[in-house]
């Protein structure tokens, strides 16, 4: 099952894409969506949008998991601007067809780490152990996309819920 996972951001979004086997997952690709902090939120949305597809597009997944919004008392800004890009990226990816997960990230990291509470480093190592990497993935957003997208492999394949 070919799974893309997504991790939203306004700036940089992280996409990885497993081909998800529960003896061997196979890293497929990783990735990040650039957009312009001088564009305007709407602008960046729609080039959201058509980086994204592009990406569903070439990698033909089954399946896209998508971080849920965290927020954060002391930053509740921060949680309505990522609300707008997981809005577009839920719509993009039922547009294209996809079964559709969102995890939790306290939940995406202990199951790769063995806590949930880790830290951007850690996950990135964590990745580069599970595929050999010669390097942690950069920026961390490719590692918590290939994170989401392996939690919910393994999610799926003992019959866990999407959150």
């Amino acid at each position: 099952m070919r799974i893309l996972g997504i991790d939203p951001g306004l700036l940089i979004t992280g996409y990885g894409v497993v081909d998800f086997d529960a003896a061997t997952p196979r890293l497929i690709d990783g990735g990040v969506i650039r957009l312009s902090a001088r564009t305007s939120l709407p602008a960046r949305l729609v080039e959201l949008e058509r980086e994204l597809l592009g990406v569903i597009e070439e990698h033909r997944p089954a399946v896209a998991a998508v971080e849920q919004v965290y927020s954060h008392y002391k930053h509740p800004r921060t949680a309505v601007l990522m609300a707008h890009a997981r809005g577009v990226i839920l719509l993009a990816a039922c547009r294209a067809g996809l079964k559709l997960h969102q995890y939790a990230a306290n939940r995406i990291k202990l199951s790769l780490t063995g806590h949930g509470h880790a830290k951007k480093g850690q996950v990135q190592r964590a990745i580069q152990s599970l595929w050999s990497l010669p390097a942690p993935p950069e920026p961390a957003d490719v590692a918590d996309a290939l994170a989401i997208a392996l939690h919910c492999g393994r999610n799926l394949a003992t019959g866990g819920s999407s959150r």
